[in-house]
């Protein structure tokens, strides 16, 4: 209605949550799923020369089945973001705001210090997100909890520089280019943004029912989303506390905010963790969580086909990267500290 806006103001604002339903209905995937490599917190996956590679902290790992994680490169700070261009360049983000291109650093425009995301178009363009003007790629949680809106997107056509193409995006934190245009997950509005490369954009997934992170192509011509965290009603409520938030954030250490976490249940000093939550010494799995596990498949048209869950109870969750290599899907699960296997041509989606 039109008067909502108004009305608001006297009687409060409805929090509302998109259910888990049709193409996000909730099952065991994840948790069912094989453990190709046990890696710390492993972040970003890419397939490179037929080699999986995993980030995780300041090294960059090639995995292989049944055998031990090998470093094939260290950095100075955490790797961010992995892209690998068209000529086979490894194209690195770090921590500290620098990028590296087949090792070499990368002259940035000033304010962009927080590469979440890098993916290259088939004609070389290297698209950037930049998650926030205002903080670090690991300080992701202060950004939602200030209601930060100051991420960009860039872009650098070969042999050229970076140029801003747009701006004020609530923490860009995937990049899936498609023709001259790239799709963006942004995670703080929950919906995936599709952006011409003259800064036109247009809504092409909203209301997901968490925080959108990285987007990687599929074999078919679509795409596969992951969701690091889920929304709840809790911490939407927050969201609309202004000075309970800047409260708990002067006050309270960051991994005790109420707010999405890659993993819960490993503190009691945690919130979220009785009545509803755990009853008889059981963490029921339909109940709300700081912590989830979500890979969703997108069709040509973008559209949920089907989905893979880690629930409440599970504890693969935090999945912030996937890569798709000879029919099998691996699933970088940042709070489980694991990289996943799933066989596609097995169906049963």
């Amino acid at each position: 209605m039109i008067l909502d806006p108004i009305l608001d103001v006297f009687r409060g604002k409805a929090v509302t949550i998109p259910p888990l339903d049709g193409a996000f209905r909730p099952n065991t995937r994840l948790d069912d799923a094989s453990a190709f490599a046990e890696l710390t917190e492993p972040d970003n996956l890419l397939v490179a020369d037929g080699r999986l590679l995993a980030s995780g902290g300041n090294a960059i790992h090639a995995l292989a089945a049944g055998a031990v994680p090998v470093v094939v490169e260290t950095c100075q700070s955490p790797v961010t973001a992995l892209a690998l261009s068209p000529s086979g360049e490894l194209t690195v983000g770090l921590e500290s705001g620098k990028l590296l291109v087949a090792g070499r650093e990368v002259s940035l425009p000033a304010g962009v210090r927080c590469i979440t995301a890098l993916a290259y178009a088939e004609d070389g363009t290297l698209w950037l997100a930049n998650g926030s003007a205002d903080h670090a790629p690991s300080q992701w949680a202060a950004d939602l909890m200030k209601k930060g809106a100051s991420g960009s997107l860039w872009a650098r056509a070969p042999g050229g520089d970076f140029r801003k193409v747009a701006g004020d995006i609530a923490f860009p934190y995937g990049l899936h280019p498609v023709g001259g245009d790239v799709l963006v997950s942004e995670s703080w509005r929950h919906q995936l943004l599709r952006v011409g490369a003259d800064g036109k954009r247009a809504t092409v997934l909203a209301h997901l029912p968490g925080y959108p992170a990285r987007l990687a192509p599929a074999t078919d011509g679509g795409a596969w989303l992951t969701l690091f965290a889920p929304r709840n009603r809790l911490i939407e409520f927050v969201l609309q506390e202004t000075h309970y938030r800047q409260d708990m954030i002067d006050q309270v250490p960051p991994a005790y905010w109420i707010a999405p976490a890659l993993a819960s249940n490993r503190s009691f000093l945690e919130p979220l963790q009785c009545g509803g939550i755990r009853t008889m010494g059981i963490h029921k799995p339909w109940s709300p969580s700081r912590s989830y596990g979500l890979v969703v498949k997108l069709d040509q048209a973008m559209r949920p086909q089907f989905s893979l869950h880690s629930r409440a109870n599970g504890t693969r969750h935090g999945i912030c990267s996937v890569a798709e290599k000879d029919g099998r899907l691996f699933i970088a699960s940042k709070g489980g500290d694991c990289v996943l296997s799933v066989d596609l041509a097995s169906g049963g989606f």
